[in-house]
């Protein structure tokens, strides 16, 4: 028979793992603090991060997590390459462009399913449009040379029998100045990101041509299913801290199962207001034109690499597609296992 006070003992450990299984299955984390490089924080291309920053969830997988933002995609890049960030929320295509030059760097978890630009024509200073081949000789207004606005708008001239040659490509920003150079009539037609599109749209600045904020739209322009935002690591992170980068899958899928049914107030409620442009409701149209774009689960689609491998070949003369192996660019480990815990 077991001595009273070692009955009451055990009783008291059986009824706190009771109340608290997880407790007893939590992995334990090789390290607490992650360092998550970004360029554009506040963008909607990066919501799930800054949601599971907002909502809590990187504090409830024990995780102390620093997202650095920077002034350019190729500084956060650098910041990964260093070592002064453990991960990289990045866009999908630069696993591509690391894996060319010798790099293994695999997307973990996939935060969009569309590239979230649109294109469209000046209503003003090219009311003459009726047809891609019309672009050429045209200046088109990107957020900067070689960015997936660049990517997209060049796949769209190329699809209409245009060559690089045919069009000129300016770097416009993606905020004020990008708006600017298209109603001044420095550009003729824009492809950005939101809000900017969202604003020339209300106003009637500009004529859709192309919109790679839905599926259907991704569709026709890359030729299927092109991954976007992601969050990803080099190899050797993901075999040195798995339990690690589970947590931080963990929290970022729950993000998106939480988006999945969050409501415009609760995004409101949610967000810091310096991330809502000064203007909810332009806020909250922008967020209705890319919320198709936003993944449901974290997971590539099997195809998807293969899209945006075909996509950077076109895009980039001197890419060499014969280096790189698909499967060495995803990994679905870990946000399968988020999955499976949030029920995404």
């Amino acid at each position: 028979m077991l001595h009273r006070r070692a009955f009451c003992a055990a009783a008291a450990a059986g009824a706190a793992l009771a109340i608290a299984p997880g407790v007893r299955t939590q992995p334990r984390l090789e390290k607490n603090r992650v360092v998550i490089a970004v360029a554009g924080k506040a963008s909607f291309y990066y919501l799930p991060l800054t949601l599971s920053e907002q909502l809590g969830y990187f504090r409830a997988e024990g995780l102390d997590v620093e997202v650095v933002d920077h002034a350019a995609g190729a500084r956060a890049l650098q910041a990964l390459l260093s070592g002064s960030a453990d991960i990289c929320s990045g866009a999908f295509e630069h696993t591509l462009n690391l894996q060319a030059g010798g790099q293994f760097f695999p997307c973990f978890v996939l935060q969009g399913r569309a590239p979230q630009v649109a294109m469209g024509t000046s209503t003003k200073g090219f009311a003459a449009y009726q047809a891609v081949p019309d672009l050429r000789g045209r200046r088109v207004g990107v957020s900067a040379v070689g960015s997936a606005t660049h990517m997209m708008a060049s796949l769209v001239a190329a699809r209409g029998g245009l060559r690089p040659a045919d069009v000129q490509y300016v770097g416009v920003g993606s905020s004020a100045g990008a708006l600017s150079a298209l109603r001044t009539g420095q550009v003729d037609a824009m492809s950005n990101s939101e809000p900017v599109m969202t604003m020339l749209e209300q106003k009637g600045d500009v004529k859709l041509i192309a919109d790679c904020r839905t599926l259907r739209g991704t569709a026709e322009v890359f030729g299927g299913p092109m991954p976007a935002a992601c969050l990803y690591a080099s190899e050797d992170f993901l075999r040195r801290a798995p339990n690690t980068a589970q947590a931080v899958a963990n929290a970022v899928v729950h993000s998106l199962k939480w988006l999945q049914t969050a409501g415009p107030g609760d995004l409101i409620k949610t967000l810091p207001e310096s991330h809502l442009l000064g203007d909810r409701a332009l806020y909250l149209a922008a967020f209705d034109k890319v919320r198709e774009s936003i993944a449901l689960d974290g997971l590539v689609p099997p195809e998807g690499p293969r899209t945006a491998l075909a996509a950077m070949t076109t895009f980039d003369a001197s890419f060499r597609p014969e280096r790189i192996e698909l499967d060495r660019l995803y990994t679905n480990d870990f946000a399968q296992r988020a999955k499976e815990r949030y029920k995404a």
